[in-house]
C-alpha cells in the first residue's frame, strides 16, 4: 500500500490543475513521459534492492559502486530533501486545517500535526507502517473512486451527463506547442519524488527481496493508472481552460457530476495526503541519517535505538529540523523558508542521476562476481540505464528554460556544491585523524 499511495499527494490532487493550465490536453503526455523515466528508474533501484537489501537503500548501493562522495552526497541530499518536504507538508496541513478552525495561528497546527507524525514512528516501525496503509488508503480508494465515476461521466453514462471525451482535443491536443509538453516533464516529475522509499522501508520487511519485487513492480501499472489515467479523465470531463489552478480539480470534477460537499471530501483527501507525506517524510528522512552515521558522515548519537528499535534520536533530530524550518515560515517566509524549499527542486533528480549511475557500476560488478543475486534485472541493460541517465540529465537541463524553475536549479546547485564541500571537509579530518602506521 505504501508503493501504491505513498507518494499519490497534493501535487497530484492540487497540483495538476495548474500543469493541465501550462501545457493542455497534452499534460497526459507530460505525466507519462515522468511516469516513464520514473519507472525506469525504480527498475533500476529494485535490480540493486533486491541483490542487496540494506538500511540507506540507494546511499549505500552510490557509496559501493561510485565511492564515498557519491554515497555521502546522495545521502545528505536525500535527508535534506525530506526535511523541506517535512516542513512544506507542515505548513500545507495547517493551512488546511485553517479553513475549518479559523482563529487558531497557523503555526500551531503545523506544530500540532508534526507531533502526532513525529509520535508515529517513535512508536514504531511497524506503526509507521500501520499509519502510512491507512492513509495511503484513503488516497487509494478517492483515485479509484474517480477514475470509475470519472469514465462513467466521460461516456456519458453518468446521470445527466452527456459524453465529454472529445474535450481531450478541444483547441488541439496541444494548443502550446510541443515545448509546452517537456515543460510540462519539468512540473511533474516532482509529483514522482519519493516513489523510492519504499526501497528503504523493504529493507525492514519480514521478507525485502519479496517486498521490493512486489513494490517495484507496481509502479508500473499505478502511473500509468493513477497519474495518467486519472489526468486523462480530467481533461476529457472538462474543457482544459476551464480546469481549475488555485483549488482541486478533482474536487471540480466531483462537483460536475453532482456529488454533496465535493470540495470538503477533496479537502479531506488533500490533508489526509499531507499527513501521509510527512509521516514518509519523517521516517526516510531518520532511516537515511541513521545510515548516514554507519559510514561515520553523520554524529554519533544518531544511531541510538529505542527497545522497540527505531532510531528515536535520529527521529528527533529530523523533526527539529523541520520545527526550525517550519518557525521559518512564520518568521521569514519570503526568504529562508523559500530557499529551504527552492533549493531542494532539483534534488530529487540529482538522486535519480546517482542511482543510474550506481546501477550502471553495480550491475557490471555483480555480472562478474555474483550473478546469481540479479533476481530483479534493469529491461535492456545497459542501453536503456544510459537512455534514463541521459533522460534525466535532459530534464535538469531544460529546467534552464524554465523561468520558474531555474531558480530552484540554481539553488539546488547551490545546495550540491556546499554538500561536496562538506565531504572534503569530513574526508580530510577523517584522515588527520585517523592513527598513524608504524
Amino acid at each position: 500500500m505504501i508503493a501504491l499511495g505513498g507518494i499519490v499527494g497534493a501535487s497530484l490532487f492540487v497540483g495538476s490543475g495548474a500543469v493541465i493550465h501550462t501545457v493542455g490536453p497534452a499534460a497526459i503526455l507530460s505525466y507519462a513521459l515522468g511516469g516513464v523515466l520514473v519507472v525506469l528508474v525504480m527498475r533500476m533501484l529494485g535490480e540493486m534492492a533486491t541483490a542487496s537489501p540494506t538500511l540507506g537503500s540507494f546511499m549505500e548501493y552510490a557509496r559501493t559502486a561510485l565511492g564515498g562522495w557519491a554515497g555521502y552526497t546522495i545521502g545528505w541530499l536525500y535527508w535534506y530533501f525530506w526535511v523541506g518536504v517535512v516542513a512544506f507538508e507542515g505548513v500545507a496541513g495547517a493551512k488546511l486545517l485553517m479553513l475549518w478552525i479559523p482563529g487558531v495561528p497557523q503555526w500551531v497546527f503545523s506544530l500540532i500535526l508534526m507531533t502526532l507524525l513525529t509520535a508515529t514512528n517513535l512508536v514504531s516501525t511497524r506503526s509507521f507502517g500501520e499509519t502510512e496503509f491507512w492513509l495511503s488508503s484513503i488516497k487509494v480508494v478517492t483515485i479509484v473512486v474517480f477514475l470509475l465515476a470519472g469514465t462513467l461521466f466521460a461516456l456519458g453514462i453518468w446521470p445527466d451527463s452527456t459524453p465529454s471525451v472529445s474535450n481531450v482535443a478541444l483547441d488541439g491536443f496541444a494548443p502550446h506547442g510541443p515545448s509546452a509538453i517537456l515543460h510540462g516533464v519539468v512540473l511533474v516529475i516532482f509529483s514522482y519524488v519519493g516513489t523510492e522509499i519504499v526501497t528503504i522501508a523493504a529493507a525492514e520487511s519480514a521478507d525485502p527481496v519479496k517486498s521490493v519485487v512486489k513494490a517495484t513492480s507496481s509502479t508500473v501499472w499505478r502511473v500509468i493508472i493513477f497519474y495518467v489515467g486519472s489526468v486523462t479523465l480530467l481533461v476529457m470531463m472538462t474543457p482544459w481552460d476551464r480546469i481549475p489552478t488555485q483549488t482541486s480539480p478533482y474536487a471540480a470534477a466531483f462537483g460536475r457530476m453532482g456529488i454533496p460537499a465535493a470540495t470538503t471530501i477533496i479537502n479531506v483527501v488533500v490533508l489526509t495526503s499531507v499527513l501521509s507525506v510527512l509521516n514518509s517524510g519523517l521516517y526516510t528522512a531518520s532511516r537515511m541519517l541513521f545510515a548516514l552515521e554507519r559510514n561515520k558522515w553523520a554524529p554519533r548519537w544518531v544511531a541510538d535505538r529505542g527497545r522497540n528499535g527505531t532510531p528515536w534520536k535520529a527521529i528527533l533530530a529530523c523533526t527539529s529540523a523541520g520545527y526550525v524550518a517550519v518557525a521559518m515560515s512564520y518568521v521569514a517566509p519570503d526568504t529562508i523558508f523559500d530557499f529551504i524549499i527552492n533549493s531542494a527542486g532539483a534534488v530529487g533528480l540529482f538522486v535519480y542521476a546517482i542511482i543510474a549511475g550506481s546501477q550502471l557500476r553495480m550491475r557490471r560488478r555483480l555480472e562478474l562476481e555474483a550473478p546469481e543475486r540479479l533476481k530483479l534485472r534493469m529491461w535492456g541493460y545497459p542501453y536503456l540505464s544510459w537512455i534514463t541517465l541521459a533522460a534525466i540529465t535532459g530534464v535538469v537541463s531544460s529546467m534552464l528554460l524554465v523561468p520558474d524553475a531555474r531558480s530552484q536549479l540554481y539553488l539546488s546547485v547551490l545546495s550540491l556544491a556546499a554538500i561536496l564541500a562538506s565531504y572534503l571537509v569530513v574526508r580530510h579530518s577523517a584522515r588527520s585523524t585517523a592513527p598513524a602506521r608504524a
